[in-house]
């Protein structure tokens, strides 16, 4: 069972940097691949970013030059750093784990077994 706790959101100008961290429970971190998934009102769940167990990432398109995902398995912890960023960032940000061992990131949230309660994300003109 892998349990995760989202923190580092908060309300920010457009422009600005916030760094999200996702911390993990469990034994298995270092071999689960990890996502950042964000919902705005009255939206879908979209993806963000994900990493591998070997640290691959792939990025949605609207965040590239942006964002960046980083892990640190020692601290059984996933980031999210977000600069430069936008009113159209305002979301919650949730993070996810697949349950699958040695498995690739996905793009899709129905490949993910555990998810966080997520961090609230405000980005203000």
């Amino acid at each position: 069972q892998v349990q995760l706790v989202e923190s580092g959101g908060g309300q920010v100008q457009a422009g600005d940097s916030l760094r999200l961290s996702c911390a993990a429970s469990g034994r298995t971190f270092g071999s689960a691949a990890m996502g950042w998934f964000r919902q705005a009102p009255g939206k879908e769940r979209e993806f963000v970013a994900a990493i591998s167990w070997r640290a691959g990432t792939d990025l949605a398109d609207y965040v590239k030059g942006r964002f960046t995902i980083s892990r640190d398995n020692a601290k059984k912890t996933v980031y999210l750093q977000m600069n430069s960023l936008k009113p159209e960032d305002t979301a919650v940000y949730y993070c996810a784990a697949r349950g699958t061992p040695y498995s690739s990131g996905s793009l899709y949230s129905k490949d993910y077994d555990y998810w966080g309660r997520g961090t609230q994300v405000t980005v203000s003109s």
